[in-house]
């Protein structure tokens, strides 16, 4: 429907933004000047303490300072009451007292059909409330009573019963002058395939009705009394007012809740509802018997950034949170994602607070997770990742669910916290100092002092004491990474191997690990962050390490590659030699045998070649006539230097 020119600003003239806001919220009358419209309020968009909201009533704009939120009285109301722009304008003009422009025939009577379909449907709540009254439904009074609803919160929902009787409810509002149509496109009745009377949709069921967020009686769900029904809950079928992907139950009294700062649960069903509001939890919300699709989740961003989603603990209720983790990632916003609390096994909201109160419950509401550890949590648990390729299978998985955000600087944080998830699974486990061996049946072995740091610096020390010299290759190691970090990742495993006992050098691990993917400048920064400048100066600055080729140069990775491949070598055949040694040691408290010298040859054979290696001189060598050696290369390219300056023509 078109509206004429001008009717609009008219309505908007007539119409004070303040009286429209001012339904919503308490205004902060510190801040707020009245006489000037200058009006600031606790934002009814998101949940906040400060009064970051501001209504400029002269102007007729609104504007959120915390969520950025902005619009006219129109807008406003069309965000609050979730309802499209003609039904917000209809809303504002009958306040403001402007008749709506006559609309198209069509328009005006499907908007008439409307009404008449909310009007019966307020008829049916009166019907279903009058038979909970009844002798038959005793049953269904006493149930209710074990549920531990009392007469206030059945008045407060409208429960109702629907009589098991096929025309139950098609009899009264028959007798009320209804026609069949309207009793039909409500949803309250089905046709008869036998060509009898239409039977009503609801038998034999407790009643609970829903309401859209202006309130209007929109459907029903029914809880059935026989044990043996098939369908244990059932909704009304979709009709013109009824759209189940795109309705909460309770969804008015939660955003009025969720306004005044508590936060927004969104359960499975009813109940969990009724007792979730009726212990203090009045933010509450459920979808109507499916999975939340991304109309209702717009819809919960709509009431509260951060909803809390408190599934039942049994495995559809985690099913149903792993879903929507998927649906939600691509939707994900600054300031907008969700956090889960997962009820105890088999409990659901309900249960827990009439076992265990609402401190139980408040409790798992202050632990929910962020959906970053849930998702990491559906990846890893109960998996074991004993080789790369499981490893490499993880990394794809959360690769591929983590592209799907389209925002990149959420899309980057959590590429960051499964960075940091990940390191924490798979970092080496260090075994305690001078603790026992392999079934501790040796007894312990005292663990040897700590070498001072000036001993640890000392290039003697590091030629004949092994802590020293791993310390010392790890420095190398680090610092190679340090400069060149595009080195980082093909070397990641045998990294996290190396067993860092200087905690600054696992520290500094740990951050080149987790930033890999930063340049060096940027690294380097990050480490000064974190473990403070003089971290890093003093890395670099030790003599053993300012030698280094790759040090002196910085950036060249390829001999940054070749030193840490041939410094991570040294590490693992040093520590080989050392756990030979060791496991030697022990088995000569028993019976010796050849295999204990065999094992400790091979071990020293091993670390005598990675110690070797890229240090070995392959020049050959004459004696010369005072018996020093001279190099056969260097003295070859001598001689042909000379024998080129004889041969060479004097000039003129």
């Amino acid at each position: 429907m078109s509206l004429p020119p001008g009717f609009l600003d008219e309505l908007r003239t007539r119409m004070s933004l303040t009286q429209v806001v001012g339904r919503k919220v308490m205004w902060d009358q510190r801040k707020s000047n009245q006489a000037k419209g200058d009006m600031w309020a606790p934002c009814p968009f998101h949940q906040e303490k400060s009064a970051s909201f501001h209504v400029d009533d002269r102007k007729g704009f609104y504007y959120c300072f915390g969520c950025h939120a902005k619009g006219d009285a129109i807008s406003f109301v069309r965000e609050t009451e979730n309802v499209g722009f003609m039904e917000a304008v209809e809303i504002l003009a009958r306040e403001a007292g402007m008749p709506m422009p006559a609309r198209d025939p069509q328009a005006q009577q499907k908007a008439d059909k409307r009404s008449q379909l909310a009007e019966v449907m307020e008829q049916a709540v009166k019907f279903f409330r009058l038979q909970l009254n009844t002798g038959a439904a005793a049953e269904a009074r006493a149930y209710l009573e074990r549920r531990g609803l009392d007469a206030g919160a059945l008045e407060r929902w409208e429960i109702g019963f629907a009589p098991d009787q096929w025309q139950g409810l098609w009899d009264h509002l028959k007798a009320k002058s209804v026609e069949d149509q309207l009793i039909l496109d409500a949803g309250l009745a089905k046709p008869s395939t036998k060509g009898g009377k239409p039977y009503d949709t609801f038998r034999g069921r407790i009643i609970y009705p829903i309401r859209d967020a202006r309130g209007r009686a929109i459907a029903f769900g029914g809880r059935a009394m026989d044990p043996n029904d098939n369908a244990k809950y059932l909704n009304s079928p979709e009709t013109e007012l009824f759209d189940k992907g795109r309705s909460l139950y309770n969804q008015g009294p939660a955003r009025t809740a969720a306004g005044k700062g508590q936060p927004l649960i969104v359960a499975e069903g009813y109940m969990d509802v009724i007792a979730l509001a009726s212990a203090g939890f009045e933010a509450s919300v459920a979808p109507l018997g499916t999975a939340i699709t991304e109309n209702q989740l717009q819809m919960l961003w709509r009431i509260a950034p951060e909803p809390i989603i408190a599934l039942d603990g049994d495995t559809a209720g985690l099913r149903a949170a792993m879903r929507l983790i998927d649906l939600a990632l691509p939707l994900l916003e600054a300031g907008q994602s969700l956090r889960f609390a997962i009820m105890p096994a088999g409990k659901d909201p309900d249960d827990l607070l009439r076992e265990q109160g609402a401190p139980a419950l408040q409790k798992l509401l202050d632990e929910a997770l962020p959906m970053v550890r849930l998702l990491w949590q559906r990846e890893t648990e109960g998996r074991v990742f004993d080789s790369p390729e499981r490893k490499a299978a993880l990394d794809k998985a959360l690769r591929d669910k983590i592209m799907t955000i389209r925002d990149p600087s959420i899309r980057s944080h959590y590429g960051q916290e499964i960075k940091d998830l990940r390191w924490q699974l798979f970092r080496p486990q260090r075994k305690p100092a001078g603790g026992p061996r392999s079934g501790g049946q040796r007894g312990w072995h005292k663990a040897p002092a700590p070498a001072l740091a000036s001993t640890k610096a000392s290039l003697l020390a590091a030629s004949g004491d092994t802590q020293s010299t791993e310390h010392l290759r790890e420095a190398v190691i680090l610092a190679a990474l340090v400069t060149c970090p595009e080195v980082i990742e093909p070397f990641e495993s045998g990294i996290e191997q190396m067993r860092c006992a200087d905690p600054v050098h696992a520290d500094l691990r740990a951050t080149l690990l987790r930033h890999m993917d930063l340049d060096a400048e940027a690294l380097q920064g990050r480490i000064s962050e974190v473990m403070g400048a003089e971290a890093l100066e003093n890395l670099l600055n030790q003599r053993h390490v300012a030698i280094v080729p790759c040090i002196r140069a910085p950036g060249d990775a390829d001999m940054a590659r070749m030193t840490v491949a041939e410094e991570l070598a040294k590490l693992h055949s040093t520590r080989g030699l050392s756990a030979e040694i060791a496991e030697a040691a022990e088995d000569l408290s028993g019976v010796a045998d050849e295999g204990v010298t065999w094992r400790l040859s091979e071990a020293a054979k091993a670390a005598d070649m990675a110690r070797r290696s890229g240090q070995e001189d392959t020049s050959e060598y004459d004696l010369g006539e005072n018996g020093a050696r001279i190099s056969r290369q260097e003295r070859s390219a001598l001689d042909a230097l000379l024998d080129a300056i004889k041969h060479q023509k004097p000039e003129g």
